[in-house]
Formats: structure tokens, sequence, C-alpha cells
């Protein structure tokens, strides 16, 4: 982690430091196209090899499924073994320690009310005439999520894709889990369990996204894909976007910090570790108009780096993915985090509701020395799967409106449309679509005059 100075490389060199790709699949070529090649005799990029998986596991299921989970994952399922059963369930109910699920179920309790309050309306207004346009607001039947396994297990995961689909009205959730040795983290089935989800699936990868997306025989086909998971995850879902929705293609985790002098170097160094720890491609950045507070924060960073369990993760995230980036002023920190549009981003200054309004791309922000971005992670209630890699300039955290649908409604009387009959016969004609033309011309009685 450097620290670099606006008076010394200017506005246009920050803000490029700044900009990222929601994945970079150039940072992880070489020791992808490595693995590949010893797995599968031939050179290919993430992208060849996700392209190759989902298709084969769209023309063969279950069998294509099997064998790239036991290639890619070590593991060797079966029909009958693929879906967790219930002793699995009971088993892991207790192994569980009751004070963790007590307090997963408190975090369940706030992201519940947090979603209740997002439901759209369904809506019908009265226009002349007699005409009535409106707005019908229904559920997905099916979702699948995807709850990342890999270096740590993620109950919260579970609850922040689940709840805004229970919310939401989704008659049907399915869960799809990489396992390790075959086994899905207890916490990740209590948690799922106590929010009613009953299909989990032992799969993950690429694979698990293409047998959701497209169904096999024994994986039922979504209508909707969400939550984050690898660069393998990720392409697999670009790969199958269209045949089923997605949520949005996550990158890995990012936090950018704003800071003046009022701000503690002991809260942003844990907070910029917090997010460090996750992976090594973590990005984890403050901004601040005081060169002292940088330089303290530097020093704290490399100090509490030193008692972290994930320390070697962390390090290799702060090293290569960190920066601490000194403004000339506050103006110049809000404009090169509006450039960034960070994942997090937290305000650590005197007065920072007054910031508020000025930060346009954020994918959630923690106002104040007490709103640490782990509060969002795992209690306030705001769910915590987020635009990341700048991609909050576009897209929203994922929301109770993600597994929804708008239909629109229009109802005319005769009267209401020979109104407008003259105006729709015109731009119908001046698009050279005369049989939309006839359409209307036939229900104001000139079917006569036509050939």
């Amino acid at each position: 982690m450097n620290i670099v100075s606006v008076a010394d490389i200017g506005m246009e060199q920050a803000g490029r430091l700044l900009q990222k790709k929601a994945f970079d699949e150039v940072v992880l070529s070489d020791r992808i196209r490595a693995r590949n090649k010893e797995l599968f005799g031939a050179d290919l990029s993430a992208t060849e090899l996700v392209h190759h998986i989902v298709q084969d596991v769209r023309q063969k299921g279950d069998q294509a499924l099997f064998h790239y989970t036991k290639l890619l994952d070590c593991v060797d399922l079966t029909s009958d073994h693929l879906m967790v059963f219930e002793e699995e369930f009971q088993v892991a109910e207790h192994s569980v320690d009751p004070k963790v699920v007590a307090s997963l179920k408190k975090a369940a309790d706030n992201i519940f009310s947090y979603h209740e309050e997002q439901k759209p309306r369904s809506w019908m207004t009265y226009r002349a005439h007699g005409s009535i346009l409106g707005q019908e607001i229904l559920p997905l039947s099916r979702v699948g999520i995807y709850v990342p396994g890999g270096t740590a297990a993620y109950p919260s995961s579970v609850l922040m894709n689940a709840i805004p689909a229970l919310v939401a009205g989704v008659e049907e959730i399915i869960m799809s889990v990489p396992t390790k040795d075959g086994v899905i983290n207890p916490y990740v089935l209590v948690a799922a369990r106590f929010l009613g989800i009953r299909k989990i699936f032992k799969m993950g990868g690429a694979q698990a996204i293409a047998a959701m997306a497209y169904g096999t025989e024994s994986v039922p086909r979504v209508d909707k894909i969400t939550g984050p998971g690898n660069i393998f995850v990720t392409l697999a879902k670009k790969e199958v976007y269209g045949h089923v929705d997605i949520d949005m293609l996550a990158g890995p985790s990012e936090i950018l910090i704003l800071a003046d002098d009022s701000a503690s170097p002991k809260y942003i160094a844990a907070d910029l570790l917090s997010q460090a720890e996750h992976d090594p491609l973590a990005s984890s950045i403050l901004i601040t108009n005081d060169r002292a507070l940088a330089e303290h924060t530097l020093n704290e960073v490399q100090c509490q780096l030193e008692s972290l369990p994930r320390k070697d993760i962390a390090r290799a995230s702060i090293e290569d993915n960190g920066c601490i980036i000194v403004t000339e002023n506050m103006e110049q920190a809000v404009v090169l985090a509006n450039i960034s549009g960070p994942e997090h981003m937290e305000l650590l200054i005197k007065d920072p509701f007054h910031m508020l309004p000025q930060i346009r791309c954020a994918g959630a922000i923690f106002v104040g020395a007490y709103s640490p971005e782990p509060l969002g992670d795992y209690f306030a209630g705001p769910n915590h799967v987020l635009p990341t890699g700048g991609t909050a300039r576009f897209y929203s955290v994922l929301n109770v409106e993600t597994f929804m649908k708008r239909t629109s409604i229009i109802s005319y009387t005769q009267k209401a449309l020979d109104e407008v009959s003259d105006d729709i016969i015109r731009l119908a004609e001046t698009e050279g679509l005369d049989a939309h033309a006839r359409a209307i011309q036939i229900r104001r009685g000139e079917h006569a005059e036509l050939p």
C-alpha cells in the first residue's frame, strides 16, 4: 500500500488509479491457463473454459455437472446425493453454536424489516373516456441463489439473497453451495433451514450456474440467479444471461474510505483490512486531504495486519490493490470517490451528512465513525450484495425488486381509442408498419375501405 498525492500526479492520473473493471481476467490469466492446461490439456482462458463448461452442462445435463464437479472440486456427485437431505440438516443443527444461530436470527429480523420497506405496489389509474392504465408487480416463480464456499463460509449470504426473494413473494427458492470434501458448512444449512429453503444442491462453480440456468435431470431451471462467486461463477453468469436473468456481474470486494483530520487511523486501518481479508484481489482505498492521517493509517495497517488469522490474504490484497490518495481538499476527494464508484464507501469526516448528497456512485454508504462496513455485511438490514468494479454507476444493491417483474396494463374504451387513432395511424405509417395502422383503422369502422 502506497501513499500518492494528487498534487504530484494530478487528478486525471489519480482517477485512473481508481477505475477498475467489474472483474479482471488478465490478473488471473497465467494461473488459469496453467491449471486449465493441466486439467484439460488445452491452453484455455477462463472465458473459453467457462463457455465450454456451460455448453456441456446445457447439452448433457447431470452427466456434465457431475463430471466437472469431480474434475474441478474433487467431489463425487450422483443424482441421489446432489441435494441436501433431512439427516444433513439435523446434523448441522446439532453441530452449531446456539448463540451464533441466535445472532443470525436477529440479523434476519433486521433484514426482513428493511426489505419490507422496499416492496413496490401495483396500481391502476383512470384516464379520459374510461381508459385505464396500470402496472402489475409480480414475483418471479423460481430463483436460484448461489452461496460461495471457497476460503470461507457465508451464512450471511444466505440471508441477504433469500430474504428479499421471500419478501418479494418468490414461489420457490433453490440454493447452490460448493462443498468442502462433500460437506456444506453447518451455519449455511441452518440459516437456509430457518428461512424455509429446502432444495439445496451441493454444487459450485460455472457448472452450478449452468445447471440452474438451463436445468438438468436433477436441478430445476430457474428464472433468475443471484449471489456472488469467483471469476468462474461471474463469467458463467455472463455466459447464461439472456437465457436467465442475473443480479449483476460481481468482482472482488472493495472499500473506499473518505476521511479528514477528525478520523481515527485505528478505525480506518481496521475497516480497510476488513475487506482485504476477503481475497487477494480485494481493493482497500483511503482518500484523505490530511497527509499526517495518511501516514498514521499506513503504519496502523501494518501493525494490525500482523495479528490477523488471514494475514497472508490481507497482506497480498493491501500490497497489490491497496492505496492511499492524499488530495488538496475534500472536493477533490468526492470527485475521485465518484469516479471509483466502490462497492462500500465510508464517510469518516466531521459532517458526513453534509457530504452525503454529493456521493452519486456507491453500492452502500456508511455514514460516521460508528457505522463500519461489517455492520452492513451482517446485521443492520440493508443488503450486502452490492455492485463492484465501478459498476455502482449503473447497478443497484440487491433488493426486493430484483426478484419481481413489472407488467403494464392498458385498457381503452372505443371513445378513448377514437380520440387518439389518427396519431397512432400517422406514427405507424411513418415507420412503414401498415398492419399496425390497420389494427387501429379496423376498429373505427374503416375496414370496408381496406383492401
